[in-house]
């Protein structure tokens, strides 16, 4: 059985090393037949190199860079769509995800017959009680959204099998929600339980603007529930604006004296449904933002240089044309 671990890679030359020296200590003290798969993102810093220099030393070390960054999901789907392991692991970079753990994974995969073992985190370490309880908030309001159960606490770091990874080639879609795409597919999935570790070193490259981008995607890709909210949303002001109309008869008719004299109650009115408006709108822009990425049908990524692929001899494989 041969190992593929995919690692995607983003201006990460400060924990590069030490990454690579505890993937291959795991790999080698276990005699794995295996292939680290390692994405160059775009790295505007040394990364590349390193991996390069990495690369040319050892032939289990196999390199794709992109041309610009295109975010974590497609370094990883590339490294999906080029492995070739009968089983892949998908860990980050930065050793939060042990890759000590990966044998006991295999393990739980041999002994459950699964086709995906997905890491379940008990401990969060090093992390802000502000992104503690806001991924929280953000599995359970998905999984409320999404016509689908997802195991909550979890995120790429998992293992899955060839019939999985086939599978996923055959998804057409650009705005790809990893962890939601392979639950949806279905399969054996079983939950693997472990302690998160802080950073090795370096700082996390998810800013708080890629954690609500990759929360849309997520959202928008596996519920049609807020267009539903969006009607509901509607009624809401309807009832809310009938109610008002009714409000404002009672006055006229039974105590005139009361009412103030004014514009108020158009203004509320007014903010009121203009608010509900522009939230519907925005609703629908995400769904059509979308169609119309789906509809221009450019690559997920452009590669722009492959290391070790399909020869013995590390060598820079340069493509001049979108490889997908």
């Amino acid at each position: 059985m041969k190992l593929s671990v995919i690692i995607p890679c983003y201006n990460e030359e400060e924990v590069i090393h030490t990454s690579y020296q505890r993937f291959t200590d795991v790999m080698r003290t276990n005699s794995y037949d295996y292939e680290l798969v390692m994405i160059n993102d775009g790295s505007r810093d040394n990364t590349l190199n390193i991996l390069t220099e990495l690369a040319h030393k050892d032939k289990n070390v196999k390199v794709i860079s992109f041309s610009r960054n295109f975010g974590h999901q497609n370094a990883v789907t590339a490294g999906l769509h080029n492995c070739t392991g009968d089983v892949a692991v998908i860990i980050d970079a930065d050793l939060q995800d042990p890759p000590e753990v990966i044998p006991q994974m295999i393990e739980t995969y041999v002994q459950e017959g699964s086709n995906v073992v997905y890491a379940v985190r008990n401990q969060r370490k090093g992390e802000s009680l502000f992104k503690l309880l806001t991924a929280k908030m953000y599995y359970r309001t998905l999984n409320y959204l999404s016509d689908f159960s997802f195991p909550v606490d979890t995120g790429d770091f998992r293992l899955i099998d060839r019939q999985v990874i086939n599978t996923f080639k055959k998804f057409p879609e650009k705005h790809k929600y990893l962890r939601g795409l392979f639950t949806w597919m279905g399969f054996k999935q079983t939950p693997f339980y472990y302690d998160r570790d802080e950073r090795a070193a370096g700082k996390t490259k998810y800013s708080f603007g890629k954690m609500i981008k990759l929360a849309s995607v997520g959202i928008f890709g596996f519920s049609k529930k807020p267009l539903k909210l969006a009607i509901s949303l509607g009624s809401i002001s309807m009832i809310f604006a009938l109610g008002l109309v009714i409000w404002i008869l009672y006055l006229q008719l039974f105590a005139v004296d009361k009412v103030v004299p004014g514009w108020s109650s158009t203004i509320i009115t007014i903010l009121f449904l203009g608010g509900i408006q522009l939230f519907t709108i925005g609703i629908l822009g995400e769904y059509i933002g979308n169609i119309f990425d789906e509809t221009k049908n450019r690559p997920e990524y452009i590669i722009q240089e492959k290391l070790n692929f399909d020869t013995d001899t590390p060598k820079k494989e340069k493509t001049h044309a979108p490889e997908l």
